[in-house]
């Protein structure tokens, strides 16, 4: 006998697999449309140095997984996170701030949110388990896009920014409060 896939259940109260795959749809639309606005603040930063074409290129695949998640929003009949317009300014100010203080600094903000993203797109590959093999293909698809940014912002110095570990730690933990708040609200 063969076992069902089905998305594992981890708690007494925990939401049925229907709305699981709503929450994850939701929280990655929301952290892909976040993750292109901090490219778009980095951009009008420093979108005319040589950094700029790198960041660009990074920006074009988040642009792509946005459009992905909001296709399957409105496929599976999702609502986006009422936290969008909030994420709009976050997402572009944290781009910003963080290229004022200069390329590494922006760099180091790509490692620090492109490993949240890891960790959060991994968590989301395992309790899927076989159920959703197109919504797991596309998780681990970006997830690959994620972890190369993250390797991109190591290699253009992101552990040489000024408070390189304070920075990092800061971003990190507002990036895993943001997907917390964005799966429920």
């Amino acid at each position: 006998m063969t076992a069902k896939p089905s998305l594992k259940r981890y708690l007494p109260g925990d939401p049925i697999p229907a709305d699981q795959v709503k929450r994850m749809v939701r929280v990655d639309h929301a952290g892909e449309h976040g993750a292109a606005r901090i490219y778009e603040g980095q951009l009008a930063i420093l979108g005319k140095r040589p950094v700029g074409e790198t960041i660009r290129h990074m920006a074009a695949q988040e642009r792509e997984h946005r459009a992905e998640f909001d296709r399957m929003l409105v496929e599976r009949r999702v609502r986006p996170t009422l936290l969008g317009p909030f994420w709009d300014m976050a997402g572009y100010a944290l781009g910003a701030a963080t290229a004022l203080m200069g390329e590494k600094a922006a760099m180091a903000c790509t490692v620090a949110v492109e490993e949240v993203i890891d960790e959060h797109y991994q968590d989301q590959v395992e309790a899927l388990g076989d159920a959703e093999p197109e919504l797991k293909a596309v998780i681990e698809k970006f997830q690959a896009d994620e972890r190369e940014h993250r390797d991109t912002g190591l290699a253009h110095g992101a552990e040489a920014a000024p408070g390189y570990e304070a920075l990092s730690a800061v971003i990190k933990a507002g990036s895993r409060l943001a997907i917390w708040m964005a799966t429920r609200i």
